[in-house]
């Protein structure tokens, strides 16, 4: 399984990035697919997941209203929308994959940098 991720950069706060990342080599019947963060000198954070059934999704109080993860069917692709950034939105995000979990992904993606200046 392999994730590709793009859209990552810098912006000022109070600004929007897109995040995208195909997922390629899936051959299991489900699917989660969502991301993380890292940023330095914190603990890695969940940022949001969909379950390609149903469209379920889930986003954590720090996001919630600014972000949007959505899913393109045809072609195993997820984007993330990111509104309203802030300072503290800034770090390392990683597009990951699950066949069922949304919190214990267990496939990684290569992460892509957000930075936003304040």
């Amino acid at each position: 399984v392999q994730l590709q991720a793009s859209g990552g950069g810098l912006v000022q706060a109070g600004g929007s990035l897109r995040l995208s990342c195909a997922a390629s080599g899936w051959t299991f019947g489900t699917l989660v697919m969502g991301w993380f963060r890292h940023a330095p000198g914190k603990a890695r954070e969940f940022v949001t997941a969909i379950r390609w059934r149903d469209g379920q999704t889930d986003y954590p109080d720090g996001v919630k209203g600014r972000f949007t993860i959505s899913r393109d069917n045809g072609k195993n692709t997820v984007y993330l929308q990111m509104n309203s950034l802030k300072a503290e939105d800034t770090a390392v995000y990683y597009c990951v994959a699950d066949r069922n979990a949304f919190y214990g992904m267990a496939f990684w993606g290569k992460g892509t940098q957000v930075t936003v200046s304040s």
